[in-house]
């Protein structure tokens, strides 16, 4: 396949992945307002993924993927796939929880801060070009996700904010950057639908033990007794954690840390629209145009035609057993 066309399917990866991320706001909401707390939440949504992913590698493993003894992992294969899945846990931990505290908008403008670390990053620790044609969309996409969210903080706007709300959103955001790194060094010795199995299997494990600990077992057994909760979660485990988090890893893979996290910020786009259709909020032109403002970055982002670095071995043939055209 060549670079461009890699590029172009890699973008195409990363905006879907980017949609599905989407739905968890309003989710989430939905699951609020029923009972559920943050941490029942992300333990069901890590847990069905966990399932799901480990039911495709199950799948792949009969059609002849090969996975990584963890024994025979190098050091720094076994620190990155122990960092990737501890920022996981910490990122979907301090976002969800920001949500609860402080308004969502304002939680989202700290959150999406992390397409400027992860760019500044990925070209000092791996020399990831910063070319006019990216600097542009990340200007672009960075202005486009503030006219959305300060939208919703208009006129007559209802604004929570706390001190540890804002830093918990924060938190998401560095996290968020230490994730993005470490995967990409994890690449070198794991085939992506392992790595992602990992990630979010690590991740339901410590919600549970979180729970078990803080007292929070109850609302992680609350779809039990308020059955409406069902289809909230599960839908949160696949279409907000399963299939995202695998695309998410595959989007790295292809295009590099830098595409993939300004990319990434079409998820707010999309949970605005959502969020008008299901929780009957409305959409100002504002957002319209920050919308609009955020494609266009994916666009200007296509210009940059350099072939980012790639791990070792991370060629299409190698990732999540994907069509690969060409």
């Amino acid at each position: 396949m060549s670079a461009s066309r890699r590029q172009l399917l890699g973008a195409l990866i990363v905006l879907t992945a980017a949609a599905c991320f989407g739905t968890l706001g309003p989710l989430s909401r939905l699951s609020f307002e029923r009972g559920m707390e943050p941490i029942g939440f992300v333990a069901w949504r890590s847990g069905v993924g966990a399932l799901l992913i480990g039911a495709l590698v199950a799948v792949s493993v009969r059609r002849g993927l090969d996975l990584a003894p963890l024994r025979s992992l190098s050091r720094e294969a076994r620190l990155a796939v122990t960092t990737a899945a501890l920022a996981g846990i910490v990122l979907n931990l301090a976002i969800f929880i920001a949500f609860d505290r402080i308004t969502v908008a304002l939680a989202l403008l700290g959150f999406y801060t992390f397409p400027i670390w992860v760019t500044i990053a990925s070209g000092v620790l791996h020399g990831e070009r910063l070319d006019r044609p990216r600097i542009a969309a990340l200007l672009l996409a960075i202005s486009g996700i503030a006219l959305v969210l300060l939208a919703q903080l208009g006129p007559g706007a209802t604004l929570r904010f706390d001190a540890l709300g804002f830093a918990l959103a924060l938190t998401a955001a560095v996290s968020q950057t230490v994730y993005i790194l470490s995967v990409r060094t994890a690449f070198k010795s794991l085939p992506t639908e392992q790595l992602t199995a990992l990630v979010l299997s690590s991740a339901a494990i410590a919600y549970l033990a979180i729970a078990l600990a803080t007292g929070g077992l109850a609302s992680v057994l609350l779809p039990f007794s308020v059955p409406d909760l069902w289809p909230l979660v599960l839908l949160a485990g696949l279409v907000g954690a399963a299939v995202p988090t695998l695309l998410f890893l595959v989007g790295i893979r292809w295009i590099g840390g830098i595409r993939t996290a300004i990319l990434a910020m079409f998820e707010p786009v999309v949970g605005v629209v959502l969020a008008a259709l299901l929780l009957s909020e409305g959409i100002g032109p504002l957002q319209l145009l920050g919308g609009a403002i955020v494609l266009i970055a994916g666009a200007v982002l296509q210009a940059s035609r350099d072939d980012p670095e790639r791990a070792p071995g991370a060629g299409p043939d190698a990732v999540a057993r994907l069509p690969a055209p060409g």
